[in-house]
């Protein structure tokens, strides 16, 4: 459950990072050929799409997963009678939602290039490992293929 709810911060985290993160700095560090650059780029000039990808469709559906969770949980605890116990189970899970998204946003509008960059460089290897284009990078051929 609590997997879950770091899911849907996380995804927060991007969505926010996307909005607020300049293409200035993510120019340079692609034109230096860091990896992920490129695609954390990609990220950015596609923000409103991958924000409400990010926050409403991923975010949304972890806290809908999450509260489910919670709510089979609480209802085994209930039957046994422990009713303090289902309340503080409660108690705990909205505030680690609450209070992690609320803190996963700080700290993307503070660090949202370094955050896109990280999400690049992860896009980066999958798209090399896997060798799929998932950012629509133009691929360079080599000479005399």
């Amino acid at each position: 459950m609590f997997f879950i709810v770091l899911m849907g911060i996380i995804s927060d985290m991007i969505g926010v990072a996307t909005t607020v993160a300049s293409i200035q700095p993510l120019n340079a560090k692609a034109a230096k050929k860091i990896p992920g650059a490129k695609q954390a780029l990609f990220f950015v000039r596609n923000s409103e799409r991958v924000a409400s990808f990010c926050n409403d469709v991923i975010g949304d559906i972890s806290g809908i997963v999450s509260g489910s969770a919670a709510t089979v949980i609480i209802i085994g605890i209930f039957q046994q009678g422990q009713y303090i116990a289902a309340i503080i189970l409660t108690s705990i899970v909205a505030a680690i939602t609450v209070g992690g998204k609320a803190i996963g946003k700080t700290v993307a509008i503070n660090n949202s290039t370094e955050i896109m960059v990280f999400v690049g460089r992860i896009l980066f290897y999958i798209e090399k490992i896997f060798k799929v284009n998932l950012t629509h990078n133009k691929v360079k051929k080599k000479k005399g293929m």
